[in-house]
């Protein structure tokens, strides 16, 4: 695949050298970098793949501790992207943005004005949406500069769709792990109480799920304790309760070297962008008989209504996720391994044309 990686004039030939090594070993693609002075706009977006349609993505506002930290992550959630879409069986390739959000915003119109410039100037093979630390707000400031975009007030918030996915794929891990045919009495723990956190409850409190939840934001997970009754831990303690599932809805890479011992559950199964630090986790869990639902394929509710205007269209497809990782669950079962490391091949075969599709 063709790699053209753009702007990079400004990092030294180290840094450089890291990130077309990490961009080949991803099948990039290209990237685009944004910097202007009047908003303080400082954006990444990146291309991963376009062969089945436009690359649609959510764009993300948060601190960064680098800006080489920042492009790894957009990197990696933009391939991400496109094995959901593939997965999805949407016509659309993968891309992501992030905005490196800084230390204070004296003026988000601006902000976001400057960036839907950003994304016009790529022509349509970028379509943005909503990701962490944005909102439907924000899209409709950046539909203001460009007709490339999604989760407007038009489409509306896409967490509860997120959610409601997110819910299908725990009821299809719990089928497939533990053998139960519904979720009263399961036991869920749920990290991050914002918007898919907070509607996943909702979502898993309405069929009879037992809750316990952290978040950060003490606000926000109160809110869920007081509507869903959940039982609220710190957030350092999450990945010790006993639990049937841990339901990751935060920042991703939670599982990791120094929190993959501490879990005591059976499946894992979130909305959590990249939840596995590396692959070698996803060997792990395997090995501990705890099943990994792939992120990309669970948490594709949003995608989908980002694309997806019919309601009833858009909730056979959102109910569709159970069927899909029952069949992923079942052919990692066949091959002896986590779906987590059969799951990229299988969209791998979409997007270049090896499966049906």
């Amino acid at each position: 695949m063709n790699q053209s990686i753009t702007k990079l004039s400004k990092f030294s030939s180290a840094v450089d050298a890291d990130i077309f090594e990490h961009a080949s070993s991803l099948g990039f693609g290209d990237i685009h970098f944004k910097h202007d002075p009047d908003s303080g706009l400082r954006s990444i977006i990146a291309i991963h793949n376009t062969r089945r349609g436009p690359a649609l993505g959510g764009c993300r506002c948060i601190p960064y501790p680098s800006t080489e930290a920042a492009l790894h992550d957009v990197m990696n959630l933009a391939r991400a992207m496109s094995y959901k879409a593939a997965m999805a069986k949407l016509p659309l390739g993968g891309g992501k943005a992030v905005i490196i959000r800084p230390d204070h915003i004296t003026d988000r119109e601006a902000l976001f004005e400057a960036y839907g410039s950003f994304v016009d100037e790529l022509g349509g093979r970028y379509i943005s949406s909503v990701d962490s630390g944005t909102g439907v707000a924000d899209m409709d400031i950046v539909a203001r500069k460009t007709k490339f975009v999604r989760s407007t007030s038009d489409g509306g918030d896409p967490s509860p769709s997120t959610a409601m996915g997110v819910r299908r794929g725990i009821e299809a891990a719990v089928k497939h792990q533990l053998k139960r045919d519904d979720l009263e009495g399961t036991h869920i723990t749920i990290q991050g109480a914002g918007h898919v956190g907070y509607y996943l409850a909702k979502e898993l409190h309405s069929l009879g799920a037992i809750l316990t939840m952290c978040d950060v934001n003490n606000s926000a997970v109160e809110r869920c304790a007081d509507e869903f009754g959940v039982t609220i831990v710190p957030a350092n303690e999450i990945y010790k309760i006993t639990a049937d599932v841990f339901a990751p809805c935060a920042l991703g890479a939670v599982i990791n070297d120094k929190t993959i011992n501490k879990l005591n559950v059976s499946i894992i199964a979130g909305a959590t962008n990249n939840a596995l630090a590396s692959n070698k986790h996803a060997l792990i869990l395997h090995n501990k008989g705890i099943l990994y639902a792939p992120d990309y394929v669970i948490n594709a509710g949003g995608l989908m209504q980002a694309w997806i205007r019919d309601e009833q269209a858009l909730r056979e497809k959102i109910y569709g996720i159970y069927d899909t990782l029952t069949a992923l669950f079942n052919r990692a079962k066949e091959n002896h391994v986590s779906p987590a490391l059969i799951v990229d091949q299988i969209a791998e075969e979409i997007i270049f044309g090896t499966a049906s599709n």
